[in-house]
């Protein structure tokens, strides 16, 4: 005859560490409700979308078409002047080369802020793109260049923190923190490097 264990079951000492965030315990809308909310800002995210696109223009287009404005007024003899005057088809190829960089390799920035920083509904899409873009046009009203980009990822990743510290990928944040940092000095590395090709080309051709 067997005897009856009197032991209990032994209990999941697993421990689940809880996500941290503002918004991890508020409770949202939910069934149709959510679909509804969903149904709307997927429109009002067009809007952010455009905002953010005006933004970017106001800032990162200016970025890549400052060097060649100012090369343009020192040819024209306003070099000791901080006002530079701007030549429309300058501007409209700065909008081409946008259009054309987004339409060769911009989908694999969309894939990386888009699905690959954390999980992103209409919602706080619109969040992020709208309050990224508050930033970037108030930075152009100042004079200040920066990236749009680098302020959408950090908007992206304020959305996913907001839910949560386990909401956002470490491992993508990290890349992209690493990008940043390696950027700047790469990208002066090169500019010395041409600046000194072109100086040597010109002292032989002229």
């Amino acid at each position: 005859m067997k005897a009856s264990s009197s032991q209990p079951e032994p209990k999941e000492n697993a421990i689940h560490s809880k996500n941290i965030g503002l918004l991890s315990d508020f409770a949202g809308p939910k069934g149709t409700q959510l679909e509804i909310v969903y149904g709307v800002f997927g429109y009002m995210q067009i809007l952010s979308a455009c905002f953010m696109s005006f933004a970017h223009g106001g800032n990162d287009v200016s970025n890549a078409i400052g060097p060649l404005a100012a090369a343009l007024s020192i040819l024209h003899g306003g070099a000791s002047g901080t006002e530079i005057v701007i030549p429309m088809d300058v501007l409209a190829w700065g909008g081409f080369g946008i259009v054309a960089g987004l339409m060769m390799w911009g989908y694999r920035v969309i894939a990386t802020i888009g699905k690959k920083i954390t999980e992103l509904t209409p919602t706080r899409g619109f969040a992020a793109e709208f309050a990224a873009a508050s930033v970037v046009l108030v930075a152009s009203k100042l004079g200040l260049p920066i990236s749009a980009t680098h302020t959408l990822v950090g908007a992206v990743m304020g959305v996913g923190f907001a839910r949560g510290l386990n909401s956002v990928r470490a491992e993508t944040v990290r890349e992209i923190v690493v990008s940043w940092a390696v950027t700047i000095p790469v990208g002066a590395i090169f500019a010395v490097f041409y600046t000194w090709i072109l100086t040597k080309l010109l002292s032989y051709i002229l």
